[in-house]
């Protein structure tokens, strides 16, 4: 079969965090001078000043932790969530989000280590083992990387994330018309997500390819 030479850079690797953040405070119209220099609310700012006033809260260190990792601060993220961890341990979301940071930071054992923790809390939650998968893939174990999507995908036949980290895994071997089946599942599945965006793209890509002399 023809190889694919160049790299297909619309894949992406990682899946993306969901992240939850607050709608930003429209200033008031109070005068015309108002309305033209509108005040700007620092929510990061805030949130940084409510956690060094107080630590043990944990919306604001998770809600912290999640700003840190859309602004790629990962350490920071790291710091923040193995507090939010220490606040109220064996939450998963703080888990999957801490293994982020730690992969981010090219540290893979650790961020395995906490996504495995997050599946024994909630051995259901397809995105920690999205997660897992991707790292592992990531490290070159690809055989336990697919082990890991295929069960996922047995137990949670809806979970994008694996369908789209098995496309990506797939056209990595040359394999692109399996590649393409499972990017049109993650369209399928979830078509307003951004894997899907991705998917469509490298699609189109790929079948251009399979499709030419």
């Amino acid at each position: 079969m023809k190889r694919f030479v160049p790299v297909l850079a619309v894949i992406v690797l990682a899946v993306m965090i969901p992240s939850a953040r607050a709608a930003e405070p429209k200033p008031a119209k109070t005068d015309a001078k108002a309305a033209a220099t509108p005040a700007v609310t620092d929510s990061l700012g805030l949130l940084e000043r409510a956690v060094a006033k107080d630590s043990t809260k944990f919306d604001n260190l998770y809600k912290l932790g999640v700003m840190y990792l859309d602004r790629e601060k990962n350490a920071e993220a790291a710091l923040v969530f193995s507090k939010a961890n220490r606040v109220k341990p064996k939450n998963a979301k703080v888990l999957v989000n801490l293994g982020v940071a730690l992969d981010n930071l090219s540290r893979s054992d650790e961020a395995q280590a906490y996504y495995r923790q997050a599946l024994t809390v909630s051995p259901n939650d397809s995105l920690a083992g999205c997660r897992l998968a991707t790292s592992l893939y990531a490290q070159g174990k690809f055989s336990d990387s697919m082990t890991l999507l295929r069960d996922l995908v047995a137990r949670q036949p809806r979970s994008y994330c694996a369908f789209f980290q098995m496309g990506v895994a797939f056209a990595d071997a040359g394999l692109y018309r399996d590649s393409v089946r499972m990017f049109k599942k993650v369209v399928e599945l979830a078509p307003a997500s951004s894997e899907a965006q991705s998917a469509k793209e490298t699609i189109d890509v790929l079948e251009k390819f399979l499709s030419g002399p």
